[in-house]
């Protein structure tokens, strides 16, 4: 079982956040279309901050900072709003907007995460042909697999058994801790955003995936492209004990609304019919069934004021 080869999680680890990672080197923007690149969301998030009187956003994982942009065009600088991300800072990030590659010790206010823990890298597990559960190994230049030593995983057996061979799974314990010790910094609420699953629903062959350019490319842990794997929700959900909705719950409760305008407002006020047409088109994006509103808000709120989950 001996290999040259690292396993999934170290190379992935590399592979986004390695000096010359895609996290370090490249902009998500270029890639692919989040939440978090759609106005209308940080809207929904500025009525978030007006509900709750957040004095602090913190937006983890912040790309090109488009969202603490437009949300800043909202709320002005009576929030502060900190962007934390591992690449440089924009040059066109307005400079009242912080910008750190880590997280603050303490968050008085909200804390965003939009995909974030989909890019937390975790250990990938294979059943062999004689039923034992092993690590997958993984050649970071071409994508080629191999399996390496046998893998006992408490957390395997609690969220996501797999016992047939050519059956896999991804490993939680890294995104469950991630998220635990963010959420520890919290006084306010903090908002975990991804796609994922939960038991009942778990892929049988898991769900390691690499974007490039807009598309959908060979998973390879190269540096050049994106490596992500949907979130076992449920077990984060566990470890910090969230309130769970999907994004179309969610941006519903704060009153996004994606019904088109009236016709007869093409006739009295095109204007301002085509403006309300677009940002209708911008609604249902967000809310879309089998797309962005099928994710996944984890909302925990360390104070329990309940504004969401009420």
């Amino acid at each position: 079982m001996n290999s040259p080869h690292p396993s999934w999680r170290d190379a992935w680890t590399a592979a986004l956040y390695a000096d010359e990672g895609f996290y370090r080197t490249g902009r998500p923007i270029d890639h692919f279309r989040t939440s978090a690149h759609l106005g209308l969301f940080a809207t929904s998030i500025s009525e978030l901050v007006r509900r709750e009187g957040s004095a602090t956003v913190v937006d983890l994982a912040a790309g090109g900072g488009e969202m603490l942009t437009a949300l800043h065009a909202l709320v002005g600088d009576d929030v502060e709003l900190i962007g934390v991300e591992i690449a440089d800072r924009p040059e066109s990030l307005p400079p009242s907007i912080g910008w750190l590659p880590t997280l603050p010790d303490r968050i008085d206010g909200l804390l965003i995460a939009n995909e974030w823990l989909d890019n937390v890298p975790c250990d990938v597990v294979e059943v062999d042909e004689a039923g034992v559960v092993r690590e997958v190994l993984v050649d970071p230049k071409t994508g080629e697999e191999s399996l390496g030593h046998e893998f006992e995983s408490a957390w395997l057996r609690d969220w996501w058994p797999i016992s047939q061979p050519g059956e896999r799974a991804e490993i939680g314990e890294t995104r469950d801790a991630a998220w635990a010790d963010a959420v520890a910094r919290v006084s306010g609420t903090a908002i975990a955003i991804d796609y994922g699953h939960t038991r009942s629903d778990r892929p049988p062959y898991g769900s390691l995936r690499s974007y490039v350019g807009g598309r959908e490319t060979d998973v390879i842990p190269d540096g050049r492209r994106d490596v992500t794997a949907h979130v076992a929700v449920d077990s984060v959900a566990s470890a910090v004990g969230a309130a769970v909705l999907t994004q179309r719950e969610a941006l519903g409760r704060l009153g996004l609304d994606a019904s088109r305008p009236s016709l007869d407002l093409a006739t009295t006020d095109p204007a301002a019919y085509l403006h309300d047409l677009a940002a209708a088109g911008e609604a249902g994006e967000l809310v879309a069934k089998s797309g962005l509103g099928d994710f996944w808000w984890l909302i925990t709120d360390t104070r329990g004021h309940g504004t969401l989950t009420a």
